[in-house]
């Protein structure tokens, strides 16, 4: 059986906590779906909720760190070189929609790096959670990434740029070229969720640009953890900030990352 270290087990606690409201509160939204108001404002509370259940916890838990938070921005923290990044709900648009796929995730970013990870699936039960030098697990069972090494049976997933987000045209030059040479692309709508997948070997790859730390912090940490490559779209180590990734196997995150040059040479090309 794997064994969690005092602050692994201090992040389950957490999330754990917030999550018995989320489910509770999903259901509500079920219901919420016929009425003629809908739930947006219902999940906005939820959201929130959610997030200062973590933070009261992780807080009460560990009074120096600092805190990166989706709804509620940077908390400084006593120590300046350690903070949580929280996400108390990824794929709201799901969740808003009745959708049962969505997560709550927690990532301890230290010095820079991350180093321990948390991702929980509330209504699968499947929790998520790795640390520097460690290893990555789903609940009690160890995870490694995919072994495929070819692109014509890689499944990937991504992200679909929606309204008021940039990336468009580099999205629909991506998947021009990525749709005649993979065997599948999916978009489940939690970037959170995408990241885990790859670290259990369930996705071949993933890519997305335009995201947030809080969307992808602990996935970095649980990809690499399970024997994955992880870089920016640029091939550097800088995702955090640049909020571009790419995550795969050792195999086909070379081949990945050429096809997204690829299209966006051909756009460039197009454009001038």
């Amino acid at each position: 059986m794997a064994r969690r270290s005092p602050l692994i087990n201090v992040m389950v606690a957490a999330v754990m906590k917030a999550a018995r409201n989320l489910r509770r509160d999903f259901g509500e939204v079920e219901q919420l779906q016929v009425s003629k108001k809908g739930p947006a404002d219902f999940v906005s509370a939820a959201d929130r909720r959610a997030e200062r259940t973590i933070y009261e916890e992780l807080k009460h838990a560990r009074p120096d760190f600092g805190f990166l938070l989706e709804e509620s921005g940077e908390i400084p923290g006593t120590r300046g070189d350690i903070r949580f990044i929280v996400d108390p709900l990824d794929g709201t648009t799901n969740f808003l929609h009745g959708l049962p796929h969505f997560a709550l995730t927690v990532a301890v970013e230290e010095r820079g790096e991350i180093t321990a990870a948390v991702t929980y699936a509330p209504l699968t039960d499947e929790l998520f959670w790795a640390e520097k030098g460690q290893g990555a697990y789903l609940n009690d069972s160890r995870l490694r990434v995919s072994g495929r090494d070819k692109m014509e049976t890689a499944l990937l997933a991504t992200g679909i740029p929606f309204k008021g987000k940039e990336g468009h045209m580099d999205f629909m030059a991506e998947m021009a070229e990525f749709m005649p040479s993979v065997a599948g692309i999916r978009r489940f709508g939690a970037a959170t969720l995408d990241l885990a997948y790859v670290a259990a070997g369930r996705f071949d790859g993933f890519w997305e640009a335009n995201l947030q730390p809080w969307d992808i912090a602990a996935g970095i940490l649980l990809v690499k953890e399970a024997g994955g490559y992880v870089t920016d779209m640029n091939g550097k180590a800088d995702m955090l900030k640049t909020g571009s990734i790419i995550a795969a196997n050792d195999r086909l995150h070379a081949p990945i990352e050429r096809v997204i040059k690829r299209a966006h040479r051909k756009l460039a090309q197009n454009a001038g």
